[in-house]
C-alpha cells in the first residue's frame, strides 16, 4: 500500500472506530509502528486533529470535526484534472471553464519539482484537438463501462490491453496493444496504441472497444507518438 492510500485508510479507520490503539491500527493498514507514527504526524500537518493517549497501548482518536486543510494531490490526480479542464476548453463555451483553468494553475505551481517532472511525462501522452466536421456524430455509441478502469490501469502501469474492436466498416478483431497515448476530440476520445501485430501505431475509438482487459505481468516501453498539426499536446506546468 502506498503512502497516499495508507494515510487514507488510517483516516477511514479512525472515523469508523472512534478510537483505537497504535498497534491495532498498524496491523490493520499493514505498517510498522514507526511508519504509522510518521503517517500520523503527516496527517496532523494536513489539518487532521488526531489525539494520542500516552497510556498503555498508545490510544488514538480523531476529532470527528477535523478535515484535511492542506492539499495533497498525486501526480495522477493532477493529470486527471488537466484532462477534465482541457476537455472543457476543447468543448467550448462551458460555464466556469476559466475558473477551473485558473484553479488548476495554482495547483500546478504548488507541485514539487519531482512531481512536475512526472506530470510532464504524463502530458507527453495526451493530445487535444477538434473533431473534424465530416465525422458523423450520429453513430457515436455507448462506451463499454469496463473500458475506463481497464484502460487507466493499463496506461498508468504500462500493461498490455486486450479487447474486441469493431472498426468503421464493422470488421471485428481481437487486439492486444500497448496504450501509449490519448487523443481527445470532444465528444470522442481515442486510445492511441502500438499494435505489435501490425508493427505500427493504431487509433481505437472509445465506443468501438468492447470487453477490455489489462494484462497483469506484461510491460512495454514508452514510444514517441507523432500527430499532425490538427492536434497538439496538452500544455503542462510552466516552471
Amino acid at each position: 500500500m502506498n503512502v497516499h492510500r495508507r494515510q487514507d485508510a488510517i483516516v477511514r479507520s479512525l472515523r469508523r472506530s472512534g478510537s483505537t490503539t497504535i498497534a491495532t491500527l498498524a496491523q490493520e493498514v499493514g505498517a510498522s509502528r514507526s511508519t504509522l507514527l510518521r503517517d500520523i504526524r503527516a496527517l496532523r500537518d494536513q489539518g487532521y486533529v488526531i489525539h494520542s493517549d500516552a497510556g498503555r497501548g498508545g490510544g488514538l482518536t480523531l476529532d470527528p470535526r477535523s478535515v484535511q486543510t492542506a492539499p495533497r494531490l498525486s501526480v495522477t490526480e493532477v493529470f486527471a484534472l488537466l484532462i477534465s479542464v482541457a476537455s472543457m476548453r476543447a468543448a467550448g463555451n462551458l460555464p466556469f471553464a476559466n475558473f477551473a483553468d485558473a484553479g488548476l494553475a495554482k495547483i500546478e505551481k504548488a507541485l514539487p519539482a519531482d512531481k512536475i517532472r512526472d506530470l510532464r511525462d504524463f502530458l507527453e501522452c495526451l493530445y487535444i484537438g477538434e473533431l473534424a466536421p465530416q465525422v458523423n456524430r450520429s453513430n457515436i455509441g455507448p462506451m463499454d463501462p469496463a473500458l475506463l478502469p481497464e484502460f487507466e490501469a493499463a496506461f498508468l502501469e504500462r500493461l498490455h490491453l486486450r479487447f474486441e474492436y469493431h472498426d468503421a466498416k464493422g470488421a471485428h478483431s481481437i487486439r492486444t496493444v500497448e496504450p501509449q497515448a490519448m487523443l481527445i476530440l470532444p465528444p470522442l476520445w481515442y486510445l492511441v496504441a502500438w499494435d505489435p501485430d501490425r508493427d505500427d501505431f493504431r487509433h481505437f475509438r472509445m465506443d468501438r472497444i468492447k470487453d477490455p482487459r489489462s494484462l497483469e505481468g506484461t510491460s512495454f516501453r514508452k514510444r514517441h507518438v507523432v500527430f499532425d498539426d490538427t492536434v497538439r499536446p496538452l500544455d503542462g506546468p510552466k516552471s
